[in-house]
């Protein structure tokens, strides 16, 4: 038979055996007259792990990926990095565009930074520049600030050169 006082040599001083109970810190006494210090009930939970800084302290900021056979259709907003490695038919507003080998996307673009290595037809809006790998296909209404294509890229289209920084001040004026 088990009497409460004796389990495993500890008897309780407070009334309630929950270790979280409204008391804070509840202490035990054991029969060799040590003290036991019982586990706090927690006053704030933790924060998620995504809100913590890669390691690497470049991308800072909230990431999207399209992982491959993901297909998405719609608008996206809030998001600084976009990583295309599947199919996006959407209208986007963000820092940066990463279009992976295998990785599509179809509609309207405003960013910082794209780098394609896949497919991209529409408009797009470059506000900085525009890096086009050995393995991508831009196509579409285009306008970049600086325009890097590797041997093997295509570009074709309505280009203009400059057209992102134009914009940006006229967005500051309005605003």
């Amino acid at each position: 038979m088990l009497r409460s006082e004796s389990l495993f040599g500890k008897r309780e001083t407070s009334s309630t055996n929950s270790p979280f109970s409204s008391a804070g810190n509840s202490v035990s006494q054991s029969s060799t007259g040590g003290n036991v210090t019982s586990v706090q009930k927690p006053t704030q939970y933790p924060s998620s792990v995504s809100s913590t800084a890669p390691a690497t302290g470049e991308e800072t900021g909230s990431k999207l990926t399209v992982g491959p056979n993901i297909k998405v259709k719609g608008e996206i907003e809030d998001c600084d990095t976009l990583v295309v490695e599947g199919k996006v038919q959407a209208t986007i507003n963000c820092r940066v565009v990463q279009i992976a080998e295998r990785g599509a996307f179809k509609g309207s673009a405003e960013i910082d930074l794209a780098e394609i290595r896949g497919e991209f037809d529409g408009d797009l809006t470059v506000r900085q520049k525009l890096v086009i790998y050995s393995s991508g296909k831009v196509t579409g209404k285009i306008r970049y600030g600086k325009l890097v294509i590797e041997e093997g890229g295509q570009l074709s289209g309505d280009l203009q050169v400059g057209g992102g920084h134009e914009q940006k001040d006229l967005l500051q004026k309005t605003a």
